[in-house]
């Protein structure tokens, strides 16, 4: 499984001179996952896929990256905003100092107006996402282009893109268990096996994914669900295998989605040993 974590700064350069290089590279790491079929366990946000696509950036996409600058430029649409005393200029915290950008050339010297905003909005969104990380951007897209060609992304929505390259976020149990093979004795009507779903069935989305994560390596599903789950030697269901005894921690194998679950006597006592595992990763095992 590929980890990535990552975040576009204008920056970067001030930090690293050879900065571009590694954004080529972690293009290239997310390329090589999606052309394997691989998961890249790590978030980017919306407006970063919609980049990807060459896509154009509105106001709207603003609103999960920074919800305090989304309200304010709102705020400026739907109102008159010459009593804020705006300027076409954008403020950036750079290592502790203020730094005031313009927006457009000479936008010091120009007053946001009820007349203009819309301007000012459309160019404070381009400075946000597009300007001020162009460089960055070029070099991930440059890395990625390298394995495979953006114009093999054209068939992608933004959404698509996403689940493509880090799969499904919301966890469907249903699908989960439709998707599911068993050993060492077990069966899907098996009531420990029952039992198991119970528990995932309680667990919120979140818990959900830390379980899928402590068995396979990843918490996200692949973009077509559980039947496109990967191991290390390609495509590999999940599996729940019967293995020690009722005092035991289930242990997990990463390299084949599977979970080594004991015979429990009661339903109780699976979740809180399955809930111990997944916690403190109890029982972990490499293959």
């Amino acid at each position: 499984k590929a980890v990535v974590s990552t975040q576009s700064t204008g920056n970067s350069g001030l930090c690293n001179p050879e900065h571009l290089r590694y954004f080529e590279f972690v293009g290239r790491i997310c390329a090589m996952a999606v052309y394997h079929g691989k998961l890249v366990d790590g978030f980017f946000i919306r407006p970063f896929y919609k980049m990807m696509l060459g896509k154009h950036i509105v106001l709207e996409d603003m609103a999960e990256v920074d919800i305090e600058t989304y309200n304010s430029l709102k705020w400026v649409m739907e109102n008159d905003p010459e009593d804020l005393c705006l300027t076409f200029c954008a403020q950036e915290n750079r290592f502790g100092e203020m730094v005031e950008t313009p927006l457009v050339a000479g936008g010091e010297n120009i007053d946001v107006t009820n007349f203009n905003k819309l301007g000012y909005v459309k160019a404070y969104i381009q400075w946000k996402f597009v300007d001020r990380i162009e460089e960055q951007i070029k070099a991930f897209k440059n890395g990625f282009a390298y394995v495979i060609p953006l114009s093999k992304l054209a068939v992608f929505d933004e959404n698509e893109l996403e689940y493509l390259m880090c799969g499904i976020a919301q966890i469907d149990v249903e699908d989960w268990c439709k998707y599911t093979e068993f050993k060492g004795g077990y069966s899907s009507t098996h009531h420990v096996v029952v039992w198991f779903w119970k528990a995932v069935r309680s667990f919120d989305n979140e818990f959900r994914a830390r379980l899928l994560q402590f068995v396979t390596g990843t918490s996200r599903v692949p973009m077509n669900g559980f039947r496109e789950l990967q191991g290390s030697n390609g495509p590999q269901k999940f599996c729940i295998e019967k293995w020690g005894g009722p005092n035991d921690l289930p242990r997990a194998h990463t390299c084949f989605n599977r979970i080594d679950l004991p015979p429990y006597n009661d339903y109780h006592t699976l979740k809180d040993k399955l809930k111990t595992a997944v916690e403190c990763t109890g029982g972990f095992e490499i293959d």
